[in-house]
């Protein structure tokens, strides 16, 4: 099978096309080499019309009505982001086009990578084949399987398939399963003001949190995490509510994927409506770029989802998977 590669850091999408840009848009150039397969990259138009595939997804090849959220919510957010300068060099790849049976997000292969930083080694896969899927996983021009990495996404079978490939690798697999949340239209978000002591205000995070950020979070306390979470709120959506001394005292950002992440509220400030008033600000901001607001959250986190519940939020009735899969020179438990 030849697989393609949609990728680029590409300008704003437009209805204006030239002649030029038609051809380039649809003609292959090869990024192969000795003992590669054929990958065809393919710039800029194909990227943009998968957006237009989601609908007829849905309707098409699976009878289910979670299809149609599945694709926006995994590739949807790390496709606006590569059209917003892909700040995280991510590339997405295709087994066949237009008519695909799977869909890899991935970093680009040229991109500066750690080979133990999973938080950057990060995979969004949505599928209509499992088959499909299994054979893309295999295949180490497409997923590199010379480091530790980590998938997402919101099908049943994507554990048990890549669990199968990565014993067949020598390879550990650690799997971490939430409940998927996809928040309302910003319209529809509850209007939360700032209530409260006048010394606080609403900000964005700076990289010079994310000790802050790294020491409170439930995948963090490492310094790969600490790297991470600085790109994160350097490139990517974030708000915070700052203390009197300046420093934040509640906060959320989101990530690679467009995905609400570590909201958090230090335990001295809490039961004041910080948590639900960074979730609703970050989650119109978001709106407001044309991101999808979607996050996760563990099951028995029972303040999240209370938090949650209170702002109207849809719980999918799927899961949100996160697997993390560490090849055995590189055996060391990971967070999640």
């Amino acid at each position: 099978m030849s697989h393609m590669g949609l990728t680029g850091s590409i300008p704003p999408f437009t209805e204006e096309v030239t002649e030029a840009q038609k051809r380039e848009a649809t003609s292959p150039r090869s990024d192969s080499g000795p003992g590669m397969r054929t990958q065809v990259l393919l710039t800029p138009r194909p990227l943009l019309s998968l957006l237009g595939h989601v609908p007829w997804v849905a309707n098409k090849y699976i009878p289910s009505p979670l299809i149609s959220l599945i694709l926006p919510t995994q590739v949807y957010g790390a496709v606006m982001i590569i059209n917003r300068g892909n700040p995280f060099q991510k590339e997405v790849v295709v087994d066949s086009w237009p008519d695909f049976r799977a869909v890899v997000t991935r970093r680009q292969r040229q991109a500066k990578s750690d080979d133990l930083d999973h938080y950057t080694n990060a995979y969004a896969v949505f599928y209509k084949d499992a088959g499909t899927y299994q054979e893309m996983l295999k295949d180490p021009n497409i997923f590199n399987w010379e480091q530790v990495f980590q998938i997402q996404g919101l099908q049943d079978g994507l554990y048990d398939i890549a669990k199968a490939v990565a014993t067949s690798k020598q390879f550990e697999t650690q799997l971490f399963s939430f409940k998927a949340v996809q928040f309302p239209d910003s319209k529809l978000i509850p209007d939360v003001p700032l209530r409260t002591n006048p010394a606080l205000r609403l900000s964005s995070l700076s990289p010079a949190d994310a000790d802050l950020l790294n020491g409170t979070w439930s995948r963090g306390g490492n310094e790969l995490c600490l790297r991470y979470l600085a790109e994160l709120v350097r490139h990517f959506p974030s708000v915070c509510v700052l203390g009197d001394d300046g420093k934040p005292v509640s906060w959320a950002l989101s990530d690679q994927f467009s995905t609400m992440c570590h909201s958090y509220t230090l335990p001295e400030h809490r039961k004041r409506g910080y948590g639900r008033l960074v979730s609703t600000t970050l989650a119109r901001k978001l709106r407001s770029r044309g991101f999808p607001i979607q996050g996760n959250v563990f099951e028995d986190n029972v303040p999240s989802i209370a938090l949650l519940k209170t702002l109207d939020v849809k719980f999918l009735p799927c899961c949100f998977y996160r697997i993390i899969l560490t090849p055995a020179v590189f055996s060391v438990p990971a967070r999640l």
